[in-house]
Formats: C-alpha cells, sequence, structure tokens
C-alpha cells in the first residue's frame, strides 16, 4: 500500500490526556496509522479516515484542547469522527498542521484505489472502539477481544 504521507505528531491519549509523540502514516486506503518510530512497524493504533471524517478544526478553532508543553497552538489538530470519536494532534508548525488537514480532507473523500490492500500489519487486536463494521457504526463494547480485519474482496473491514 502506498504511503500517502508521514511524519512525526503529538498525539493526546484518550484516558489520561498525556501527550505523546508517534509517526503518523496516511496510507492510500484512507487509513491513518500511528507507530512507535519511523519504521512504521510497531503499530499502536489504525483510524479509518476514509468516509468516516465529520470535520478537522487546527489551530485555534480547538478551543477545548492544550497544545502539549512547549509547543504553539497554531499547530493544534482536531479530528472529529462520524462514529463519534475525536483524535486530537499537534504538529511542529501550522503549515504543517493545515498540511495534514488537508491530507486527512482529501484521503476522507477520494475512493480508495482498485485492488487496494491494507497492509498486513493491520491484522492486530483492536484496543480502542474504533473498530468499523458495514454499517459505519463502533464495535460492541463487550468482554471481548474484537479483531478488525481489511477484506480486499469486499473492500471493508471486517470485525472478527
Amino acid at each position: 500500500m502506498a504511503l500517502v504521507r508521514g511524519g512525526w505528531l503529538w498525539r493526546q491519549s484518550s484516558i489520561l490526556r498525556r501527550w505523546k509523540r508517534n509517526w503518523f502514516a496516511l496510507w492510500l486506503d484512507g487509513t491513518l496509522g500511528y507507530y512507535h518510530d519511523e519504521t512504521a512497524q510497531d503499530e499502536e493504533d489504525r483510524v479509518l479516515i476514509h468516509f468516516n471524517v465529520r470535520d478537522i478544526k487546527i489551530g485555534p478553532e480547538c478551543h477545548d484542547v492544550q497544545p502539549p508543553e512547549g509547543r504553539s497552538r497554531d499547530g493544534l489538530l482536531t479530528v472529529n469522527l462520524r462514529e463519534g470519536g475525536r483524535l486530537h494532534l499537534c504538529a511542529e508548525t501550522k503549515d504543517d498542521a493545515l498540511a495534514w488537514k488537508t491530507a486527512l480532507l482529501e484521503a476522507n473523500s477520494t475512493p480508495a484505489p482498485a485492488g487496494a490492500t491494507v497492509p498486513p500489519r493491520s491484522r492486530r487486536v483492536c484496543s480502542k472502539v474504533r473498530c468499523v463494521t458495514r454499517s459505519w457504526s463502533p464495535c460492541k463494547v463487550e468482554r471481548r477481544i474484537w479483531v478488525r480485519v481489511y477484506s480486499p474482496y469486499q473492500d471493508y473491514y471486517e470485525v472478527v
């Protein structure tokens, strides 16, 4: 799978609201993965961007988020997803934040190319309620382990 955009961003955790620096990769199929380093081997999580972004706010529009210590408010990005989740990110500069916003909005509206498949590392345990089913609704939270697998034949993420 081709990489559309990659780079270091700060990500705010959803539970403790701590900022952590991750390598982000936006793939051609419309998924955004974040990793421990730029080798993109150890994936922490993956978010389906393709047709799932409600809106993206940058800089001063991100009222309810404080940037990481030593970072400017101009680099903030808030990605609001249709399934109700939010992803708070912070880029190094205002220009970098704008470039990420543009790439994410384009990935949201552009159909994935025919025959596009997700890299094999997407077959992993889903640690958060960000699984996407056929109906684009979040997984039911139960005492089970949800695994998300991409089906290239039917072109969607299947929750197993």
